[in-house]
């Protein structure tokens, strides 16, 4: 059986641009600068350097193409969970606009760990144009470190003062404070809040908001949880021995949790126990009874973040971070009047 020399040539059946300068007759610099779309190159043999392309079928590596022209068409999407449907709208329209502009997106998953969020965002900035930080836990120290990087970095769903970081953030404070001004308008008077992650920006504004009220009769105690139907699930328990007659959930994971939990333990919803979400997933319609909740509104968040990335990534400065989005209360089976 013949052999081949590996030095003395590509390794057959592998098309390389070696492999396409030889077929065409020209340098490898030639088909470089033919791949590249260069316009120095004579007519007649940029069209046999694109024959010989569409005979060998070769394709160009995106890694060694983005690194001749200073890009490597890739855009990193760091998020504390892949599980939670509420990221799919959002990282689905930064993907629209990016692949519009020829990049691709490059998708993290933090598991919600501080740390690990700062140390997998300077991995991914070595292998990136820009980096997209969605519900950031990351400390304030760490986004100031990310932010001194040469590379692009935009804030999502976090807002944070004397970090030199654009942010664009959806109003959590106003909806909640509306959402609890009807509870109490319904007359519930004793309330549980089932919290997220306390290292999200979220949540603290959604219990900022739930405290600014107490002063208007709505009672309310923190049970620690993080935003899944699991951990909402088993906080149940501890939620009801303060006796409340709502459940206001960080999310609408938690608030599915919840009321899987109620029904177990005998509670009635809304009859028995009124419970509330957050952020209108597409479950939030079709549970039983439908959810009461607050809209987010994930797609004009994702247009908003690509548009301040594409910005960056152009070498513009945004001004101003564009004002918070807003969120707006829905009203549906899951509240009711206490008994």
């Amino acid at each position: 059986m013949a052999t081949r020399n590996s030095t003395t040539g590509p390794t057959p059946g592998r098309v390389t641009i070696s492999t396409v300068a030889d077929a065409a007759g020209v340098s490898i610099a030639t088909v470089s600068r033919v791949m590249s779309g260069s316009a120095a190159v004579k007519p007649e043999l940029a069209a046999r350097v694109q024959q010989a392309v569409a005979e060998l079928s070769y394709r160009p590596s995106r890694a060694a193409r983005g690194l001749a022209l200073g890009s490597l068409r890739n855009i990193g999407v760091l998020l504390p969970d892949l599980t939670n449907a509420y990221f799919f709208d959002l990282v689905s329209q930064m993907h629209r606009g990016a692949s519009e502009h020829g990049y691709r997106i490059l998708i993290a998953d933090s598991a919600g760990d501080p740390e690990q969020e700062l140390n997998t965002a300077l991995d991914l900035l070595e292998q990136v144009d820009g980096l997209v930080l969605l519900s950031s836990r990351i400390a304030t120290a760490g986004l100031k470190q990310l932010a001194r990087r040469q590379a692009p970095v935009v804030l999502v769903n976090r807002v944070e003062l004397g970090v030199d970081l654009p942010m664009v953030a959806v109003d959590n404070f106003t909806p909640m404070m509306q959402l609890c001004t009807h509870l109490s308008q319904l007359g519930h008077r004793r309330a549980v809040y089932l919290s997220g992650s306390e290292l999200a920006w979220q949540n603290r504004e959604r219990w900022r908001a739930i405290q600014s009220l107490s002063m208007f009769g709505l009672e309310t105690s923190y049970v620690s949880c993080d935003g899944t139907v699991e951990g909402a699930y088993a906080s149940v328990p501890e939620a009801l021995s303060h006796d409340p007659s709502v459940l206001i959930c960080f999310n609408d994971l938690s608030a599915i949790g919840a009321i899987s939990a109620l029904r177990d333990h005998g509670v009635r919803v809304p009859e028995d126990m009124s419970v509330t979400g957050f952020d209108d997933n597409v479950l939030a319609r079709h549970i039983a009874p439908k959810l009461t909740t607050v809209t987010n509104p994930k797609v004009d968040l994702g247009q908003a973040a690509w548009g301040l990335m594409q910005l960056m990534l152009a070498g513009e400065t945004p001004s101003d971070s564009p004002p918070m989005l807003t969120a707006e209360v829905i009203l549906r089976e899951s509240t009711a009047p206490p008994r």
